[in-house]
């Protein structure tokens, strides 16, 4: 049995303690359509917490804080399995039923890492989104590779931060355990303030720059090499392998030696150090002390450390860890968000409030991304917003990258025929798949008049026609990877949306930025392979109308008619009224609510029955599914999962109800004995048929000729004909 082979109770045991005490959100999106393997208890314990809004940022805190602290306890765990590996590899030798054994434990440890990367990454949903949590963290997975596994994130740690060993340690841990590897480099300037008066010796600075005598020297070597074996101690304590490199990476030579004696400027950075160390799988632990090339050591900057470091390795996040948690203001005192150097740098240091320490800081951050790929961005930011910052779309610090200039123009000739091509040819998934090349392009802008936005480095490249009288369809959005990861596709969908408050786009069903699309419309459909999006438009006649008209002047390929059911529909997805009409979004299960209809416009509103309806809900084990088992009007008759077959429904007081999982086959049967009134589809896109099909053939079977009510929560049958897709007292007829 799976349940018996060695290591797996151990890893249901980690990912339990993780989360205790920890609630996950309900995310936004109506599915959750994501497979973690066969470790159930470690999915129940994910799905007893109370759900909570996304905007509930303080108790989202505390939730990933919570499963922080818990992850003191897992460590014991993961050792105790690497010394069982360690010993069994011994007994290997002796007998082959042993070996066969050390296999089957080598194979629970890797489940255990797996599962360590599943649970921690759930856990990141108590901040952001589903979707901007694995967007971000598949973008930050795939900067690295084994030629060069440091193109991560390179965090220099203040003093200060260090002062909150724990906090600092928990967020280092967070990271390591969904497989990401920062370079990290302290500093030590209030510890050693500290030991140098404790010793009678008086700090002396020059233009900012400490005095470094030999007997500052020695005393900063002391202090660098104790913080810096602190932090390592605190790491392997929660299961983090770290590594410390105290020398061997900078060369330096001598800044001033007469004026600041032994204090130097880093000539050259050797990386080799710190890609050995995560190759071997550890954490890279730097101090700021530099070497002369004849051994001489010197005290450097780790400001300056930090950026050179970067410069060497252009890694995609540069993050400067304070406990201010950014750059504020000088006037308001509000936190700056986002500065775009390329275009508010010289404003800011007009700025009467800009100065001193705050200048120094901008100066150094335009410098050291002016020589990093416009990709990387640089991160001021506390060590407990560590893991909102670099995955949620909104952050908490601030953010200062290079930034972009938009542009419109009415001819692709304004920003140079040969370039738009090249971004053709690279991006676009039309000409990728060879279903057009670069010239039937070039040869469709001729059709309409257009406009093509995007930046000045190209990175975002939209094209809107927009011929006279007719609402304007973007044909093309080519992002490359950075303008996904920058925010930049917002911002130029944006500057389309001001002159245009109607759009509307496709993009194939398989696209990559899928997602973005989604969140971005007001509305939706696939139909054979393809998606098309609007914006602007709330009434589905006039969508259809839209629809009519572009197919008639040639403006759209394929035939998305019709848009909503022909014949009265017999299928309800109910929702509040009022609400956004076709969208995407699953919203709230209600049942008869004053008001609603089954689905014809002409219907009188139902009196509201007294008698329960019995509901049956496939696939409660994700978000979706969860919230539909909490709600209080809801009497649950069935209630299906494959991962949670055999366990009660938790949480649930009406009647003891346990998780089965229902195949068509028994969906089929129990409609036709009429033991379900309602059904509720919570299953992700293309999976939802079987079930609706073996609906409908138990429902032709029941001796009162009525089937049950079903509500699909995905896109499979949103506008076929018998389907109703629309909200109570909109669905047309």
């Amino acid at each position: 049995m799976e349940g018996d082979l060695p290591g797996q109770a151990n890893a249901v045991n980690v990912g339990s303690s993780i989360l205790q005490g920890a609630s996950l959100p309900v995310i936004s999106g109506g599915e959750f359509n994501s497979s973690e393997g066969d470790h159930n208890r470690i999915t129940i314990t994910i799905l007893q917490g109370v759900p909570r809004q996304r905007d509930d940022r303080h108790e989202a805190s505390s939730t990933l804080h919570q499963g922080q602290r818990n992850l003191r306890r897992d460590h014991m765990v993961s050792r105790d399995l690497s010394d069982v590996q360690g010993e069994e590899c011994i007994e290997e030798q002796s007998s082959n039923a042993v070996r066969q054994r050390d296999n089957t434990s080598v194979w629970g440890i890797q489940s255990v890492a797996q599962t360590d990367r599943d649970t921690i990454t759930r856990l990141l949903y108590s901040i952001g989104t589903k979707r901007e949590v694995e967007r971000h963290l598949h973008i930050f997975s795939s900067s690295s590779n084994p030629s060069q596994p440091a193109k991560f994130a390179v965090i220099k740690v203040g003093g200060a931060v260090l002062s909150n060993l724990d906090e600092l340690a928990l967020s280092l841990s967070f990271l390591y355990r969904v497989g990401l590897y920062p370079v990290v480099l302290h500093g030590a300037k209030p510890q050693l303030n500290e030991i140098m008066k404790r010793e009678g010796v008086v700090p002396n600075y020059i233009d900012g720059i400490r005095v470094t005598d030999a007997k500052t020297l020695q005393i900063a070597r002391r202090v660098f090499l104790e913080e810096n074996l602190k932090l390592v101690s605190a790491l392997e304590k929660l299961g983090t392998r770290a590594r410390p490199i105290t020398s061997g990476v900078f060369t330096a030579e001598y800044l001033d030696k007469e004026k600041y004696k032994l204090f130097g400027k880093i000539t050259k950075v050797d990386k080799r150090p710190i890609e050995a160390s995560i190759r071997d799988g550890a954490l890279p632990i730097l101090t700021s002390l530099a070497e002369t090339a004849d051994g001489q050591i010197l005290n450097v900057s780790a400001g300056i450390a930090a950026g050179e470091l970067a410069k060497e390795l252009e890694p995609m996040k540069i993050v400067f860890l304070n406990n201010k948690g950014g750059l504020f203001h000088g006037v308001t005192g509000e936190k700056l968000d986002v500065i775009n150097l390329d275009e508010e740098y010289v404003t800011l240091m007009k700025e009467p409030w800009v100065k001193y320490g705050t200048k120094l800081k901008l100066r150094e951050f335009k410098e050291l991304l002016d020589h990093l790929p416009r990709l990387s961005s640089v991160a001021v930011i506390s060590a407990s917003s560590l893991q909102k910052e670099l995955f949620t779309d909104s952050g908490a610090g601030t953010l200062i990258r290079r930034g972009y200039k938009l542009f419109k123009h009415d001819n692709i000739g304004e920003i140079g025929v040969d370039r738009f091509c090249q971004v053709v040819h690279d991006r676009d998934p039309e000409v990728l798949a060879g279903f057009q090349s670069v010239t039937d392009v070039l040869s469709d802008l001729e059709k309409t008049p257009y406009s093509v936005y995007g930046d000045e480095s190209l990175d975002v490249v939209a094209i809107v026609s927009h011929p006279e009288g007719e609402v304007p369809v973007m044909t093309k959005m080519l992002s490359s990877r950075g303008g996904v990861l920058s925010d930049l596709m917002d911002n130029v969908f944006n500057a389309i949306k001001k002159d245009h408050w109607k759009l509307f786009w496709t993009a194939p069903a398989d696209d990559e930025n899928r997602a973005w699309h989604f969140e971005r419309a007001d509305g939706s459909f696939t139909r054979e392979g393809k998606s098309l999006f609007w914006h602007g438009v709330k009434d589905v006649a006039e969508v259809e109308k839209i629809i009519k008209d572009y197919e008639a002047n040639g403006r759209i390929e394929r035939s998305f008619l019709p848009v909503a059911p022909s014949a009265p529909p017999h299928r309800l997805v109910t929702s509040p009224r009022g609400t956004r009409g076709f969208s995407t979004m699953a919203r709230r299960f209600l049942r008869n609510l004053p008001g609603s209809s089954r689905g014809s416009a002409t219907a009188a509103a139902p009196t509201p029955s007294t008698q329960p309806e019995l509901l049956g809900l496939i696939e409660a084990r994700g978000f979706t599914g969860q919230a539909l088992t909490t709600l209080p009007p809801a009497h649950h008759s069935h209630v299906s999962s494959r991962q949670l077959a055999g366990y009660p429904l938790d949480g649930y007081t009406k009647t003891p109800v346990t998780y089965s999982n229902l195949s068509p086959q028994d969906v089929e049967s129990l409609e036709k004995s009429g033991e379900v009134d309602d059904w509720v589809m919570a299953l992700p896109n293309g999976v939802c048929k079987p079930f609706v099909d073996a609906i409908d053939r138990g429902a032709k079977e029941r001796e009162t000729g009525e089937g049950s009510v079903v509500v699909g929560l995905s896109a499979d049958y949103k506008f076929e004909k018998g389907r109703t897709c629309g909200l109570p007292g909109e669905a047309s007829s």
